[in-house]
């Protein structure tokens, strides 16, 4: 399979898991798809007979929200049944709402942001100790960067030189209810990370020749004389293959219903099927789909910045007490 196909799959049984779970954030599913699929095609070592071997590498999703991503990775390559992917969010499913480390193929559960990092680097650490020759990939979310405890594994990981540990970050631009930018800002974000100690790359996340490029750099790196970290900044679409999903933060939360969500989201990635890919669920995508009205909620901004609408500032006024009275009141 190529890496094209496992990101097509990922992207349309992540359609397929939140529409039938009403489980949300695919649109980090979509964003963070090239990314997964690369790595799991590629770029890791691994075998899905033998998920506990020693020599393999451990893979850590930090930004365990887009869980459903990995999922699909591990059933398309082996590590259980396809069919067990419908049973996402279910209760009583190994198939949580995010990482859980129950799955055979999965080293750590995540889904509290920041952790995952300080994770890999403890295992890095401990293959460096140990004489392992294994690495240690972890994908982390551009919000979530926005955590102490990621700078503080940073900061680790450059002091012990651990060449074996390999980030990845999702800079999709986008995070709870905004453009990462309006929320918490963080550019010049290369340089952040190059201030740490570490390699640097940064590549279209999209795009897998350019991955392909940012992996085997990362590769060299790690066996370089320096030993430091790799990060590798992977710019990213926000709901990257549905159109109507792109960059639209509502698609954080939001699953596609039925009707023309679902439908007009299958068809699209219809549109761009790689060839030798089946789809399990629409062969053919669908016949005569429910489509968007002018009534429908679509091409919206749903940004915090742009919805919340508040006039506080203006109403907000100082009183001044009467002379001699020692007190001050803020009146709305």
């Amino acid at each position: 399979m190529t890496s094209e196909q496992l990101a097509w799959k990922i992207r349309r049984h992540g359609i397929e898991m939140t529409h039938l779970s009403g489980g949300s954030h695919i649109g980090a599913i979509l964003s963070v798809a090239d990314i997964v699929a690369m790595l799991y095609t590629e770029v890791m070592n691994f075998d899905s007979k033998n998920p506990k071997l020693e020599s393999r590498d451990r893979f850590i999703l930090s930004k365990g929200h887009a869980g459903a991503s990995i999922y699909a990775a591990l059933a398309e390559n082996g590590f259980f049944s396809v069919d067990e992917l419908k049973t996402h969010y279910q209760n009583g499913s190994r198939l949580s709402g995010h990482v859980s480390h129950h799955l055979p193929g999965v080293d750590f559960s995540t889904g509290s942001l920041g952790h995952g990092l300080s994770a890999g680097t403890g295992m890095a650490y401990a293959a460096k100790k140990d004489g392992k020759t294994h690495k240690v990939y972890v994908v982390l979310g551009d919000g979530e960067c926005d955590e102490g405890s990621v700078w503080e594994a940073a900061l680790f990981a450059n002091h012990f030189r651990l060449s074996n540990l390999i980030a990845i970050v999702d800079h999709n631009h986008m995070q709870s209810m905004d453009f990462q930018e309006n929320t918490l800002e963080i550019e010049d974000f290369g340089s952040k990370w190059k201030a740490f100690g570490w390699n640097v790359i940064e590549t279209d996340g999209n795009n897998h020749d350019e991955l392909r490029i940012a992996f085997q750099k990362a590769d060299e790196y790690s066996k370089d004389e320096a030993h430091k970290p790799t990060v590798i900044i992977a710019n990213t679409i926000k709901g990257y293959g549905v159109s109507f999903m792109q960059n639209d933060i509502l698609w954080h939360y939001r699953f596609p219903h039925d009707g023309w969500e679902y439908d007009c989201a299958v068809n699209e990635l219809h549109k761009i099927k790689p060839e030798g890919v089946e789809d399990i669920y629409t062969p053919n995508g669908i016949e005569n789909p429910s489509l968007p009205t002018s009534q429908d909620d679509i091409g919206n901004d749903h940004t915090f910045s742009y919805t919340w609408n508040t006039d506080y500032p203006e109403k907000m006024r100082r009183v001044e007490a009467p002379s001699g009275s020692g007190e001050r009141e803020h009146k709305l």
